[in-house]
């Protein structure tokens, strides 16, 4: 199937509506009725304001990125990222082409 990868990044101690970040992502993906979704947490990362963030470092514990992706098709993605400006949400994401299916 052609559709896109939605990637958005968040902090993994970020909250929306007394919900972990992600996980707010992915059930309002699941509502919209997108298929699946994947939270995937960093070991380590820097952002744009270049402050290193390590899994080893307890000071910076919670600060670490959690990547959520989404293979699905444009509208979707689309549908997905008016529901984060609706709630006034401002994140990083990447939206590229992608083909995507299952293997037999």
């Amino acid at each position: 199937m052609q559709g896109v990868s939605l990637k958005l990044f968040v902090s993994e101690a970020r909250r929306h509506e007394g919900r972990l970040l992600h996980e707010w992502l992915l059930e309002q993906a699941k509502a919209l009725g997108i298929r699946g979704g994947t939270a995937i947490r960093a070991i380590a990362g820097y952002g744009r304001h270049g402050k290193l963030h390590e899994e080893t470092f307890f000071e910076l514990a919670g600060e670490l990125p959690v990547e959520v992706e989404f293979f699905l098709g444009e509208a979707e993605a689309r549908q997905l990222l008016d529901v984060l400006r609706h709630h006034q949400l401002r994140l990083c994401y990447v939206m590229t082409a992608a083909e995507y299916g299952i293997t037999e």
